[in-house]
């Protein structure tokens, strides 16, 4: 279980994916719809790689059950790319997904002179590039992994940065305060970005603005609602942004995206389906949201998204 496993497209029945594997080809080999990546396209005689999930036993012998839609197989993906996870110098501690969309993983190093972050990434990104690469365009944004609870939420929460984090271990539940600027970065698309950091700690986060914490007073109580899902909050406007000709502007507006946060989590594709949008034109966004979402280090430990 957790191994990476490859092999061809036999058939597809009923929304299941029948596989036949390089080794074990005498074993049954089946990805539930459940457990496939519904933004890719499957076709009988491709090849495919998914990670072992989990064994069933059945009356014709052992079944794989593999999966391309579990985090189990992004940890697979990274642990073939990265040979500092293959020597057991760099580990995944904690990972949550939403298919297709985006993925945070936690990483830590039992070398100190070995980035842990930095590791995963590779030589200008090559890397978690590869990654992203089989997962269709998916984003990962890589964090270390801390014991701290305030600290691996902080790190969590990438790429926003976050002013202040407080913490109530009887409920496990975190209060962030993030500045006016941050807040949308926080939230992510639709609360994208703090759900997959409240799975990835394994805490529940309420994000509040700096604003709302002062004329709060500076108490946080313990049990405050999230933003709304929609919330602006702090975003930026696509007319506002450094680097996006006006043109582009405005046929990103004519397709309904007006802020940096409607695009955030778009990748290259959605970018082309729009018309007057060029290959080109998709590169720079593209670029251009990779700038805006990279998070140095920080005196927190380095983060990177990808």
């Amino acid at each position: 279980v957790g191994d990476l496993l490859s092999g061809e497209i036999q058939q597809i029945e009923r929304g299941k994916i029948v596989v036949m594997l390089n080794k074990f080809r005498e074993a049954e080999a089946i990805i539930p719809y459940r457990e496939q990546n519904h933004r890719e396209d499957y076709k009988q005689g491709e090849p495919i790689r998914a990670v072992l999930k989990k064994l069933e036993d059945t009356p014709k012998g052992p079944r794989l059950v593999l999966s391309r839609g579990d985090a189990m197989f992004v940890k697979a993906l990274f642990k073939l790319e990265v040979p500092e996870m293959q020597q057991g110098i760099v580990e995944i501690r904690a990972a949550s997904r939403e298919v297709g969309s985006r993925t945070k993983i936690a990483v830590f190093s039992k070398d100190d002179s070995i980035d842990p972050v930095g590791a995963c990434v590779g030589l200008k990104g090559s890397r978690v590039q590869a990654v992203v690469q089989e997962l269709g365009g998916e984003r990962i944004d890589i964090v270390p992994w801390s014991t701290d609870p305030e600290r691996f939420a902080k790190l969590a929460l990438a790429p926003a940065k976050v002013a202040r984090v407080f913490s109530d271990p009887a409920t496990k539940t975190i209060q962030a305060v993030v500045d006016e600027d941050q807040l949308s970065l926080a939230i992510g698309r639709n609360g994208q970005n703090v759900r997959l950091a409240s799975e990835l700690t394994e805490w529940k986060i309420d994000l509040y603005s700096s604003r709302e914490w002062l004329e709060r007073g500076g108490e946080m109580p313990l049990f405050a609602p999230l933003p709304e899902e929609g919330d602006e909050g702090g975003d930026v406007k696509l007319s506002d942004l450094e680097g996006l000709p006006p043109a582009t502007v405005a046929v990103l507006e004519a397709g309904g995206y007006g802020t940096l946060n409607d695009i955030l989590d778009l990748d290259r594709d959605d970018f082309l389906k729009l018309p007057g949008i060029a290959p080109e034109e998709a590169d720079r966004i593209m670029k251009l949201i990779d700038e805006l979402t990279f998070d140095g280090s920080d005196g927190e430990g380095t983060t990177a998204s990808a």
